[in-house]
């Protein structure tokens, strides 16, 4: 016999009440001594969507790479000795999805996986890399990871029938569940690090924020038990995002009692004394797109600097409709990717792949910036950047463009441009979290190997 509960039924405690999801039986009636001395290696991701122009992109000769980046990376000179490029890398095959190329350039990037082709309106692909690595370093910091975006995850399309969540979405924090990002750099601010609008105000948590989480977990328990098994494990990933909201009162309260100690003199961090001082972030104002994505890029390396968290996704942007008015034109991003080999189509998506990566740039040029331990931040890093596609006018996907910056921790290889990579997407997570520490069980979703030839020999 069914059980059915009052679709306004919510979860109360303290005056305060949690809105419930949508539920089928609703009817419409850490660190050890060798650790501080040796900094933790951080993962990043940025993404940029519809592919590059791969003569503006690949660099002509591995001889020439470090003198003579390739013209999309230019601005990556000065750090070019600590990155990686690899020409080689196949993306996931989308059939039977090929009229879906959009939907899966993103959600396929750190799943290495397709979805399930008998289940395209609901979630259901694979955890992704950065929650894989979440799920294992995450212990080690106050939030497990930190998800960002430029745009909100609101696109509306259904390619194949797939949910419209594949468009916009990188992370899963499990096969069914997509881990929403941060769009608003105040926001993003906010909740991580206490911060308030007045310059040198700290944000007061609310104190009864935890205890009114707490009381609305536990009655959470009650209800469990009354309903069926869909719906037990929709309200537990539904209680997971709570406890997310939960692990982000934790970092204030942790953040408002460093700042306490350090007003009183007292040391209240881990870092060395000759290490960086924390950046310092200023929220931008006015609407230009390379300063909203940089101050996006000071927040990621400000968490990785305060070890606030060591696993990160920055979405740059998302597919379809995005323009970059501060490049001189307004056309959609998508819309010239299709440019049949039109030189102006042509240079207009070369200026906008240019434009990703000089804010890619941007982030870790900073990171290289500042000291940690006996080398920078950037050292103890691994940072991908990369798009799901090779080509947009074609939808091509044998060579995906990825570039790797930083030496984790002394475990990558870089300063080079390998030309003959045989291998995929999944190899390439696969090797990157074995090289940031992170064991697996299995290889990242269609991976069969590790890179050996990315990797610093031992």
């Amino acid at each position: 016999m069914s059980h059915f509960i009052d679709r306004r039924t919510c979860l109360k405690g303290l005056g305060a009440s949690l809105a419930l999801p949508l539920l089928e039986a609703m009817g419409w009636a850490e660190a050890s001594k060798a650790s501080a001395v040796k900094p933790p290696v951080r993962l990043g991701f940025m993404y940029m969507p519809h592919g590059v122009i791969m003569d503006e992109f690949w660099p002509k000769d591995p001889a020439t790479f470090l003198a003579s980046p390739p013209p999309a990376m230019a601005s990556l000179k000065e750090v070019i000795d600590r990155c990686l490029v690899m020409k080689g890398i196949s993306g996931v095959p989308i059939a039977p999805f090929d009229g879906a190329p959009h939907a899966l350039e993103l959600s396929t990037w750190l799943t290495a996986q397709l979805p399930d082709a008998d289940k395209r309106n609901q979630i259901n692909i694979a955890i992704s890399a950065d929650q894989i690595a979440a799920n294992y370093i995450g212990a080690m910091t106050s939030l497990p990871s930190l998800e960002l975006a430029t745009m909100p995850q609101t696109h509306k399309e259904n390619q194949e029938g797939l949910n419209e969540g594949y468009y916009s979405h990188c992370s899963f924090r499990s096969p069914t569940q997509a881990v929403p990002a941060e769009t608003n750099p105040r926001s993003v601010l906010n909740r991580l690090f206490g911060k308030a609008d007045k310059p040198g105000q700290t944000k007061q948590a609310d104190p009864l924020d935890r205890l009114m989480l707490d009381l609305v977990l536990d009655g959470a328990k009650d209800l469990r038990r009354k309903l069926p098994q869909d719906d037990q494990h929709k309200l537990d990933e539904y209680l997971d995002s709570v406890r997310s909201v939960e692990r982000r009162i934790a970092v204030i309260e942790s953040r408002q009692k460093e700042a306490a100690l350090e007003k009183a003199g007292l040391s209240a961090t881990k870092r060395n004394a000759s290490d960086s001082p924390p950046i310092e972030i200023k929220i931008p104002i006015g609407a230009k797109r390379s300063e909203y994505m940089q101050v996006m890029c000071d927040l990621n390396v400000l968490a990785f600097q305060t070890d606030t968290t060591r696993v990160s996704t920055y979405i740059g942007s998302t597919p379809n409709g995005v323009s970059y008015p501060e490049l001189g034109f307004t056309d959609s991003h998508h819309s010239q990717t299709h440019h049949n080999n039109k030189p102006d189509m042509v240079a207009k998506v070369a200026a906008i792949t240019k434009f990703n990566i000089d804010q890619f740039a941007y982030m870790v040029k900073k990171m290289a910036s500042l000291r940690e331990g006996n080398g920078t931040l950037l050292d103890n890093c691994i940072m991908m950047w990369g798009s799901g596609l090779e080509d947009g006018n074609q939808h091509a996907r044998e060579n995906l463009p990825f570039i790797i910056a930083g030496k984790g921790g002394g475990t990558l290889n870089t300063g080079r441009f390998l030309t003959n990579v045989k291998g995929n997407q999944g190899d390439l997570l696969t090797t990157l979290l074995a090289c940031a520490g992170v064991p697996l069980d299995h290889p990242i979703g269609i991976a069969t190997k590790q890179l050996k030839e990315v990797r610093r020999p031992l």
